[in-house]
């Protein structure tokens, strides 16, 4: 049983997430400690235990210690298996984040019928955040780190059903304090290739997604976000296009995504409307967050980094990645990795290279 601290690091869920997901695909059962130790509600989250949860029942598993607040579990996996999962979130918890825990093993499922061709997964969300604190929000999750884990998938295992690797439709939108969101998900099993992103190329657009609860219409806050966006963007002749958005939800709450797509990559920032909070510094912060990770010249920005890290250890093939910044999420990221797959990560400045045993 491999034994995993969640005190190192950083010290977040993310350790819980990426061993989870990797002793799913690897069959290695693990013992998680220390979850979320030396925060300021340590152990398990509704999304954390959710998340583990769904992932035992994909991939037939056994789990102990499964409870809110604890802060040791065991984890047995069994065979994943192509299987619908519905997941009901009482809470304003974050759905990106289960998601975190449950594509990657996803990608891994057996046929659970006797054709053997692979099967759609499909994840059923009532409940939740699609846009909350401390987690990506719905739109960078979709056409950020969606868009990059397109490059790693096998053109043939598209289909009709589904157009993409992961599809994602956000039916009813949910924000923090009370969730109430509805998204549903498809996810078609497929083999990962390499991703080698050293070279970004020349920027095509930039998009700017602004989306507000219909509580906050008469405000106008979707479009004083964008407001703030060009106070930061519009003297830099950047071609930019703006999409507005007002949602029926359960209670007042906002967000904006930019999206910078280049020739050869997507590089994204996000921010969260928040009460006392001009809607202006919300759209103005994101976009100095991105001319940040532009300047950089980085083919993935900093929160996608570490994101995509167990996707390349299973993939086939080499990888290089340039990376706006290692953080310390990055670190963490490494280092449970490396408990469950040979081979390791080599890091020279911002360039990671995945080296296969």
């Amino acid at each position: 049983m491999i034994e995993v601290d969640g005190s190192i690091g950083e010290a977040g869920g993310q350790i819980l997430r990426t061993a989870c997901a990797l002793s799913a695909v690897t069959k290695k059962p693990c013992r998680i400690f220390n979850i979320r130790r030396g925060r300021p509600n340590p152990g398990l989250r509704l999304q954390h235990l959710l998340g583990i949860q769904a992932l035992a029942k994909l991939c037939n598993g056994r789990l102990e210690g499964d409870f809110l607040g604890s802060e040791e579990i065991k984890f047995w996996p069994g065979e994943i298996k192509t299987k619908d999962l519905h997941i009901k979130i009482e809470t304003a918890g974050s759905i990106t984040l289960v998601l975190q825990t449950l594509i990657l093993p996803s990608l891994f499922a057996s046929p659970s019928t006797s054709s053997g061709q692979a099967e759609l997964i499909k994840i059923v969300f009532n409940g939740g955040a699609t846009d909350t604190f401390f987690s990506p929000t719905i739109d960078h999750f979709q056409y950020v780190f969606l868009e990059v884990l397109e490059k790693m998938i096998p053109t043939q295992t598209h289909s009709e059903k589904c157009s993409r690797c992961v599809d994602v439709d956000v039916i009813k939108k949910g924000y923090y304090p009370e969730g109430g969101a509805k998204v549903e998900v498809k996810i078609r099993p497929s083999k990962l290739k390499g991703l080698n992103l050293l070279e970004r190329g020349s920027l095509k657009k930039i998009t700017v997604m602004s989306g507000a609860s219909e509580f906050l219409r008469n405000k106008k806050v979707t479009e004083r976000q964008i407001a703030g966006v060009r106070e930061v963007l519009g003297k830099l002749k950047l071609a930019v296009e703006e999409k507005v958005e007002y949602y029926k939800t359960q209670c007042p709450g906002s967000q904006i995504c930019l999206i910078a797509e280049f020739e050869n990559t997507v590089i994204g920032t996000d921010n969260l409307g928040k009460l006392g909070k001009r809607a202006e510094d919300v759209g103005k912060e994101a976009a100095l967050e991105l001319l940040k990770e532009q300047k950089t010249q980085a083919c993935l920005d900093k929160h996608l980094a570490d994101q995509i890290l167990p996707y390349l250890v299973l993939a086939k093939g080499k990888s290089e990645i340039f990376v706006s910044e290692i953080t310390n999420h990055c670190k963490t990221n490494i280092w449970v990795i490396e408990k469950f797959i040979e081979g390791k990560f080599k890091v020279e400045g911002n360039l990671i290279q995945r080296i296969p045993a």
